[in-house]
């Protein structure tokens, strides 16, 4: 029998959260359900608890070597027998009619994606607010390309879709060759996403909280650095070569990319600050004036307070 929904659960070092994604899979409510962990070469006893279910209820996958997350989301992609794809992150959760719902809207519509929103979880376990107010979610209805990379602009977007978790038709993704970027250590869901609707996806989108999104301290997705945003960068030059947008989408990606560029420029203008090198600081600022307007107060000041001892020691 062909599961209604295969989860694709990726997981590096998450034994302490891996049995409650696993739970919250397990739990869907009127939908039959394959669960698929990748163990990522973990260094710590994810890959026990994963096998500690039955090969029946959890099939694994362990890598012979880490390839990421998007090597390993590849590698649950392609051992998954579901109609539908859902990935869950190892440190989340879902609530228990999340798929039903999203699979009974995105099937009326003739969809090939579907999205929900999300409640946020702290780090001290405390439920807090929807990721996204229902009636902007409501009112969106359908997320096209040109709508998708809008709210995907790096220090610009009021509410960032790429926290969105779809959910893909497994022969959508088939058919169409799509998979995550091993490339990326940030972003891979923001440009498979792109992609997909870029070749013709429809996505829908369930008002509803169907994903419990929990804050972790030092999760890779909260520490953005320099080499990420190029990687970034790279993605879209190759997604802009291989894809044809509409005028509304190619406005969207070049304010996209303008703002990638000013997040590189802001990066790497604290990686001189930190470094203590002034000069490359202040030559990065000059190089891209609009990057300086990213740079919250404390930042800007210690780097006119860098500048100014600077200037202080060149005159002497």
């Amino acid at each position: 029998m062909v599961p209604d929904v295969s989860f694709v659960i990726a997981a590096y070092n998450a034994e302490a959260t891996l049995d409650r994604a696993i739970a919250s899979a397990i739990a869907q409510k009127d939908v039959s359900v394959e669960i698929i962990v990748v163990d990522d070469k973990s260094n710590d006893a994810t890959l026990a608890v994963a096998r500690a279910y039955p090969p029946e209820i959890v099939r694994v996958v362990a890598l012979a070597s880490n390839r990421g997350p998007g090597g390993a989301r590849n590698a649950g992609l392609d051992a998954a027998r579901g109609r539908w794809i859902a990935v869950l992150d190892s440190d989340d959760a879902v609530y228990p009619g999340r798929i039903a719902a999203m699979i009974a809207r995105a099937e009326k519509s003739d969809a090939q994606i579907a999205v929900d929103n999300l409640r946020v979880i702290g780090e001290d376990g405390v439920a807090g607010d929807a990721m996204f107010p229902r009636q902007y979610l409501e009112d969106l209805h359908e997320i096209s390309l040109a709508t998708y990379i809008a709210g995907n602009i790096v220090f610009e977007s009021t509410f960032n879709l790429g926290y969105l978790k779809p959910i893909f038709q497994r022969r959508f993704l088939d058919e169409n060759r799509l998979r995550y970027d091993e490339k990326l250590r940030i972003g891979e869901d923001y440009i498979l996403l792109a992609n997909a609707l870029a070749k013709g996806g429809r996505c829908v989108v369930e008002p509803d909280i169907g994903y419990a999104y929990h804050i972790r301290g030092g999760s890779i997705s909260r520490v953005l650095e320099l080499h990420h945003v190029e990687a970034m960068r790279e993605a879209d030059a190759e997604f802009a070569r291989g894809l044809s947008m509409d005028a509304d989408a190619r406005a969207a990606f070049a304010r996209r990319g303008r703002g990638l560029r000013k997040a590189a420029s802001f990066l790497s203008m604290v990686q001189h600050i930190k470094a203590r090198s002034p000069l490359k600081a202040i030559g990065t600022a000059l190089s891209d004036p609009a990057a300086v307007g990213h740079m919250s107060m404390p930042i800007a000041v210690r780097l006119r307070r860098m500048a100014a001892r600077f200037a202080v020691g060149v005159g002497r």
